[in-house]
């Protein structure tokens, strides 16, 4: 018989009362000397007890301040999940915006395509990049938002998350070494990780990431990439001046690096500063889609990249997607080109300024950070705060948060929320705003 170690079934009891509910998220468990005096071991085998508890995600175990229990309601580390969310709840997670009357226009396109064109090409394999004249549209749109380029450097893809998974296997192999904001968009950290990829995280500022960190980093290491969101970062809103712009860009080539710029929520912005792929077109892959600007249902994003990894980024198409569906190709470049995209756009950035004038009104008071025409905000809180049981407090009350974990690219999480204001209506966020403020007041008298 196989003798299993007595601070196994340690492990297995704390487990299976944490997943149980015994210690809600939050929850300040006893010290390692606590622990061992308890259960009869080691003060050496009681932080391995904890060090295993958080290698399976149940605790978190912070340095001088002890072991906290985590909120088990999405896993650690895997991004926002919009599915984890109850159907019922006000979802201030995850963004989905959208715009009245965006379910007719549905509509008369699909009347339009049963009715005119060749409808049965839609039913066959379509070249890996996208038709030809798909991407002309998406070469004028992007020209209208400032990023001119030809129909030649363009490719359509599966949503923006697909562009950088296919610009990642084109340009990168695992051990790389990418530069990323401190904070950033959860979909890169979870396909970094897939792929193997290491992040450098940069320390972040209200303003934009540490471009001195950026520059001593790469004096140091033999980085390959840099990943930004110049306008209208994800989530710390922040939009990048021309001189940093600059900066970025002159840091890129003196050490050879690829920029990959995600313009997923630029659209929200107006008048912004020239593209990073327009100062650096030679070494810039631009990442965007219509997900947020039209729906996150259509599933269409495109890839502006220097042509010479044209041929790369058309080949991880191929292993994995192999093509765009030309269904909601064919209904996203029709709205590219009669105005409905530019439309929606501009519905989307006053209701995305109405929504963050009442976050304004709702957390006044509270220190968060947030651009005035963005669907976000992030909402730092002391250091004596648990997000995770102001999270865990807020869903029962059928609101649905996110912490900062998922976007930490370091070991230290820093303490704050990210609230999306893109998925509730109107008539519910301030309600739901005013509770996020009454639990961060709460919590800092706990």
């Amino acid at each position: 018989m196989v003798r299993v170690p007595k601070y196994k079934g340690v492990v297995d009891a704390f487990a299976a009362q944490i997943r149980g509910g015994r210690w809600p998220a939050g929850t300040r468990l006893p010290t390692h000397r606590r622990l061992a005096a308890d259960e009869g071991i080691a003060v050496v085998t009681a932080s391995r007890v904890y060090a295993e508890l958080e290698a399976m995600g149940l605790v978190s175990c912070e340095q001088g301040r002890g072991t906290f229990v985590r909120d088990l309601a999405a896993a650690p580390g895997e991004g926002v999940d919009q599915q984890s969310v109850a159907v019922d709840a006000i979802d201030l997670s995850f963004n989905y915006p959208a715009v009245p009357g965006q379910a007719d226009l549905l509509r008369q396109a699909l009347r339009d395509l049963a009715t005119t064109g060749d409808i049965d090409a839609l039913l066959r394999y379509q070249p890996q990049r996208g038709r030809t004249h798909d991407r002309a549209a998406v070469a004028r749109h992007l020209r209208r938002g400032g990023l001119d380029v030809g129909r030649e450097r363009v490719l359509i893809v599966n949503g923006s998350q697909q562009g950088l998974a296919v610009t990642a296997m084109a340009l990168f192999q695992a051990g790389d070494v990418i530069a990323v904001d401190a904070v950033t968009y959860p979909g890169f950290s979870v396909l970094a990780r897939t792929l193997g990829l290491e992040l450098a995280p940069l320390p972040v500022t209200e303003a934009g990431p540490d471009l001195a960190a950026l520059e001593r980093l790469c004096r140091q290491r033999a980085v390959r990439a840099v990943y930004a969101m110049p306008t209208l970062h994800n989530p710390m809103g922040w939009v990048l001046d021309e001189t940093q712009r600059t900066q970025l860009v002159s840091i890129a080539r003196q050490h050879g690096l690829s920029i990959i710029e995600d313009g997923s929520y630029a659209y929200l912005v107006e008048e912004a500063p020239p593209p990073l792929a327009t100062l650096a077109p030679e070494i810039t892959v631009y990442i965007s889609g219509l997900s947020k600007s039209v729906a996150t249902g259509l599933r269409i994003g495109y890839v502006a990249a220097p042509v010479s990894v044209v041929p790369a980024l058309e080949r991880a198409i191929r292993a994995t997607t192999y093509n765009t569906p030309a269904l909601t190709a064919a209904i996203a470049c029709r709205w590219l080109d009669d105005g409905t995209v530019d439309r929606l756009e501009t519905q989307k950035r006053e209701d995305a300024r109405r929504r963050q004038s009442i976050a304004r009104k709702a957390l006044a008071g509270l220190p968060y950070v947030g651009h005035p025409s963005s669907y976000f905000l992030w909402l730092p809180l002391t250091p004596d705060a648990r997000p995770d049981r102001i999270a865990a407090s807020l869903a029962r009350k059928g609101i649905a948060v996110s912490t900062a974990e998922p976007f930490a690219t370091t070991p230290t999480v820093p303490h704050a929320l990210r609230l999306a204001l893109g998925s509730v209506a109107l008539a519910d966020l301030r309600t739901a705003l005013e509770d996020v403020r009454h639990e961060v007041e709460r919590d800092a008298y706990r």
